[in-house]
C-alpha cells in the first residue's frame, strides 16, 4: 500500500456521540455562537467560558440552553469535559485551550486553525437522523460550504423522515428476514418503490401502513406507482425540486404537448418516454386510453410519471386521472406545479391582483367538454377583477364578444401570453375589441393564456422579461 505524504492524508471521518456529555466553548462572539449551537443540536451540555457574550449567546443563556461562566479561560475549566472548542479572537487563549485539551486527551477544535485542532467540524447537510458531512480537511471551508449547498438542493428534507421510518421497522425487518442479504433486498425494494415515494410526498401514514403490509405479507414484488407531476409553465428553471426528483426516478414517462421539451429531457435517461398528445382536437391518445395505459404500466410494477404542463389540478384533468387510478387500486401521488396563470402573469409583468386595479382573480377554461365556450359570463364580467382564461386561443373572438356583451367595456385591457416563461415568449397586448384581430394577424398559437382586466395596463411599466411585446393595440388611445 502506498502511503500519501503527511500533508495529503485525509482526516478519519467519524461521527461522535456527545448526547448528554459536557462540552466547553471558549469565546463569546458569533463564531462561538455558531459552534455552540452545533453542539446543542447534537445533544451536548454546553458551558460557555467568556467575559462577554454576543446577542445570540445571551439569548441562549437566558433561555437556559447553555451555561455561561463570565471569565477568561483557565486550563482547569476543561476538567470533566468530553469535547472542547476554542473560538475567541485571542490567539493566545485559543492556543491555551488547545494545549490543555491535548494534555487531557479531550477532542478539541480551534476555529480557523486546523493545526491546533484534533478534529475539524465539517459542513453538514442535516436531515435528522440522516447527516451528510463534507470536509476539505481545512483547506477550503468555503468550497466545503459550496458542496453542501449543491447537496442540500439534491437531497429532499423528507429523507430524514424516511430514515426515521426505517429505524422504526429495523427490528421487525431483522425478525422477518434474519439473513442479511435477504434483508438488504427487502430494504432496497422499500427505498426504490412506492413506500419511499409516499414518504417523500408527505404521506407518512400511508407509507407506514404499506411497510407494515410488506413485512406482514412478505410481498416481494415491486408494486407499481403513479406520480402525477406538474411541469410548470414551461421554463425548466421553474420546475419544483420535488418534480425534478420524481422525474429522475421514473421508469415510464407519459407527457403531452403542453410540456416543454427541455423538461421532458430532465427525466431519467433510461425511462421509456410515451407521447400522449392532448393538443387541441388532435390527441395522440384519448383520456380513457391514457387512464388505461397508466393502470396497465403500474400493474407491471413500474413507476409511472404522468407529466403535465402547469399544475395537474388546474384545468389539467388531473382529478379525472387519479379517480381512475383510485378506482383500480393503484397507488399514486400528486406533485403540484406552478400553474400557467402564475408563470405567464409574472413573466409578462402583469400582476394578477393589485390594490388599485383588481381585488380578485378568476380562472376559467376557454372550452368545455363539448368544445363550446359557454362560460359563466356574469361571474367573469365583474369590475375590479382579473380574468385568466386557459385554452382560449381558438375561442378568442367568442370569448371577447361574450365579455363585452355581459358588461365589460370594449376598451378593457387584455393580453395573450404565448409560450410563457420560455425564450420564445410573446405577448399580444390590446383590448377586448382589438385583441382577436391582433392575435390572428400575429398568428398567436397555443399554448397561450388570456389575461383580461385593468392590471394589464401595468405591463407598460412592469414588463421585465426579454423583448416579448407583439403590439400595444389601442394602448396609446387609452392613455390619451
Amino acid at each position: 500500500m502506498t502511503v500519501a505524504p503527511e500533508a495529503d492524508r485525509p482526516y478519519f471521518a467519524a461521527f461522535l456521540d456527545i448526547r448528554g456529555k459536557p462540552a466547553l466553548v471558549a469565546g463569546g462572539g458569533p463564531v462561538a455562537a455558531q459552534k455552540a449551537e452545533t453542539l446543542l443540536r447534537s445533544g451536548a451540555r454546553v458551558t460557555l467560558v467568556a467575559p462577554e457574550l454576543c446577542a445570540r449567546l445571551t439569548e441562549l443563556t437566558l433561555r437556559g440552553a447553555l451555561r455561561h461562566e463570565a471569565k477568561r479561560f483557565q486550563p482547569g475549566d476543561l476538567v470533566g469535559a468530553g469535547i472542547a472548542i476554542a473560538a475567541t479572537d485571542d490567539p493566545a487563549v485559543n492556543e491555551a485551550v488547545s494545549a490543555a485539551a491535548h494534555a487531557l486527551r479531550i477532542p478539541v477544535n480551534v476555529a480557523d486553525n486546523a493545526a491546533l485542532s484534533s478534529f475539524i467540524m465539517p459542513s453538514v447537510v442535516d436531515r435528522p437522523p440522516l447527516q451528510i458531512a463534507i470536509s476539505s480537511a481545512g483547506a477550503s471551508p468555503v468550497l466545503a460550504r459550496k458542496v453542501r449547498t449543491l447537496i442540500e438542493a439534491a437531497i429532499p428534507f423528507a429523507f430524514g423522515r424516511l430514515a426515521a421510518l426505517a429505524a422504526r421497522f429495523r427490528t421487525a425487518s431483522k425478525e422477518r428476514y434474519p439473513e442479511p442479504g435477504e434483508r438488504r433486498h427487502f430494504w432496497e425494494r422499500v427505498m426504490d418503490g412506492p413506500i419511499a415515494e409516499m414518504m417523500l410526498g408527505g404521506n407518512e401514514a400511508g407509507a407506514k401502513r404499506a411497510l407494515e403490509d410488506e413485512l406482514k405479507f412478505d410481498k416481494k414484488e415491486n408494486k407499481g406507482f403513479v406520480s402525477l407531476v406538474g411541469g410548470g409553465p414551461g421554463n425548466p428553471e421553474l420546475l419544483t425540486l420535488r418534480a425534478l426528483r420524481v422525474l429522475q426516478s421514473a421508469d415510464v414517462l407519459l407527457y403531452d404537448y403542453l410540456v416543454a421539451p427541455a423538461i421532458v429531457e430532465l427525466a431519467r435517461r433510461e425511462a421509456e418516454r410515451i407521447y400522449v398528445g392532448k393538443r387541441h382536437e388532435n390527441h395522440a391518445l384519448g383520456q380513457h386510453e391514457i387512464n388505461a395505459l397508466m393502470v396497465r404500466l403500474a400493474r407491471e410494477g413500474k413507476h409511472v410519471v404522468r407529466l403535465k404542463g402547469g399544475d395537474p389540478f388546474i384545468f389539467g384533468r388531473g382529478g379525472e386521472e387519479i379517480e381512475a387510478l383510485a378506482g383500480e387500486g393503484i397507488a399514486f401521488q400528486v406533485v403540484p406545479g406552478i400553474t400557467a396563470a402564475a408563470g405567464a402573469a409574472s413573466y409578462a409583468g402583469i400582476p394578477l391582483t393589485h390594490r388599485d386595479y383588481a381585488q380578485s382573480c378568476v380562472f376559467a377554461t376557454g372550452h368545455l367538454k363539448d368544445g363550446s365556450a359557454q362560460l359563466d359570463w356574469q361571474a367573469l364580467a365583474r369590475p375590479r377583477q382579473t380574468v385568466v382564461i386557459y385554452m382560449g386561443v381558438h375561442g378568442l373572438p367568442a370569448i371577447c364578444k361574450g365579455l363585452i356583451a355581459h358588461g365589460l367595456a370594449p376598451d378593457t385591457p387584455a393580453a395573450l401570453v404565448e409560450r410563457a416563461t420560455q425564450p420564445a415568449q410573446r405577448v399580444a397586448e390590446g383590448t377586448l375589441s382589438s385583441l382577436p384581430e391582433l392575435a390572428l394577424r400575429e398568428k398567436v398559437k397555443p399554448p397561450a393564456l388570456l389575461i383580461v382586466g385593468e392590471v394589464v395596463r401595468l405591463r407598460a411599466r412592469l414588463a421585465w422579461y426579454g423583448n416579448d411585446r407583439v403590439e400595444l393595440a389601442g394602448h396609446a388611445a387609452r392613455e390619451q
